[in-house]
């Protein structure tokens, strides 16, 4: 909740900062009034000043460490349903992950069209590994951070899906995916599907070209951001209902109902957005695949 000695607005901005390292550059001013030598600092940053100045170079501590320790939680259980499994009746947690698997297995089947065996898998990871990282959102958004702060950790964002970096660089690995099926599957064909498509006509190149080439690249964009966009949003909407309890008495209750309300809702938002972000990979590896 908001501190006695905390605006609505600065709660908002502490919770939407990342816990950011990057370098200063000379000459800049820090918030203790010491001014950065002639080679930089290499720092964390104390405040959104700080982030502006350590620009595109800085890197979200928080972001990466949740998505990669959620990343290995998703390989340790499904390593350890990997040894318990058995030709018997599962039970368990390891009936639940069957189920997962030969729910993503039936999407795959069902919608990619092509032969590779890397797509199941892959899309198992996708679906299991966003859905972790969108889980972390049903998480207090005082707790976390609250405990950091106690060990003098300043900020901490424990949802990496609501961080553009993670969403648009899981966009980009699927983007190069694209790409390299394209070329490795289509050959020659992948630069007249960009040059002869949807006018078949020489005269028509530069405009044939401008077209798919937006298209294209509009896939990784769309992938990320739409995922980005759902969870940001509904942070915000967490934040702002965490801050209600700050306004008296009065509105502990409704605040606690509203919260409870969207948690509610937003364990079908998580899974939906996760399910979206694996069957638009399956789609777009799957034209990939395409050879006409």
């Amino acid at each position: 909740m908001a501190g006695e000695n905390q605006t609505v607005s600065e709660y908002i901005v502490h919770h939407l900062t990342h816990l950011t390292y990057g370098k200063l550059p000379e000459g800049f001013v820090k918030a203790d009034g010491t001014v950065v030598g002639a080679s930089g600092e290499w720092t964390f940053a104390h405040g959104p000043q700080d982030i502006a100045a350590m620009g595109f170079m800085s890197i979200h501590v928080d972001s990466l460490m949740w998505s990669v320790g959620l990343g290995l939680i998703f390989c340790w259980l499904f390593y350890r349903v990997a040894q318990k499994a058995s030709s018997g009746t599962p039970s368990g947690f390891v009936n639940f992950a069957e189920m997962v698997v030969e729910f993503v297995d039936g999407t795959v089947k069902d919608t990619f069209h092509g032969r590779n065996p890397l797509i199941a898998p892959l899309s198992l990871t996708i679906f299991c590994w966003v859905f972790l990282m969108n889980l972390m959102d049903l998480v207090p958004v005082d707790l976390v951070p609250h405990l950091f702060l106690l060990s003098g950790v300043e900020y901490q964002k424990i949802v990496p899906s609501t961080d553009p970096n993670i969403t648009m660089g899981m966009a980009l690995g699927i983007f190069i995916l694209m790409l390299y099926y394209s070329i490795k599957v289509k050959g020659f064909g992948f630069v007249k599907e960009l040059t002869l498509n949807p006018f078949n006509h020489p005269a028509f190149i530069p405009v044939n070209l401008f077209m798919e080439v937006v298209g294209l690249l509009a896939k990784p964009f769309s992938l990320g951001l739409r995922l980005f966009g759902n969870m940001y949003a509904g942070e915000m909407i967490f934040i702002l209902i965490a801050a209600l309890f700050s306004a008296g008495v009065a509105w502990m209750l409704p605040a606690g109902l509203l919260q409870m309300g969207w948690a509610i809702f937003h364990i079908l938002v998580i899974t939906l957005q996760a399910f979206i972000f694996m069957v638009l990979t399956i789609v777009y590896l799957s034209m990939a695949h395409e050879d006409h």
